[in-house]
């Protein structure tokens, strides 16, 4: 079932991701394996946010948040879920403000979430 925050976004999926980057399916399974992307599945097929990525490469900002979350013991799930939904202290979704430079605000906010 998609949700709001789901369908407020535009997905890839791991084919959109093999084109995109000019890599093997094993490399973008690497890429979620490493952190430098996340993935769910969505109607059962594994897809990322389009915003994940900038010139056709993962977001540089994004590995290190979502290895905080990781650590904090979220799932993929409920990492996807705050990266996309809208964080009242930040004032956006912490995946805007991590594509518009507030990297040290967004990982402050999700250290904060530890569990």
């Amino acid at each position: 079932m998609v949700t709001d925050i789901y369908s407020d976004r535009s997905w890839l999926t791991v084919p959109d991701l093999v084109d995109m980057l000019g890599v093997s399916a094993g490399r973008v399974r690497r890429l979620f394996e490493d952190r430098q992307l996340l993935a769910v599945r969505i109607d059962g097929v594994l897809k990322v946010p389009a915003d994940f990525l900038r010139d056709d490469e993962p977001l540089r900002e994004l590995r290190g948040t979502l290895v905080l979350l990781a650590d904090d013991g979220f799932s993929d799930d409920e990492a996807m879920r705050w990266m996309l939904t809208p964080e009242e202290s930040l004032g956006v979704a912490p995946i805007d403000a991590l594509r518009s430079g507030r990297k040290t605000e967004v990982r402050r906010v999700a250290q904060a979430l530890a569990f």
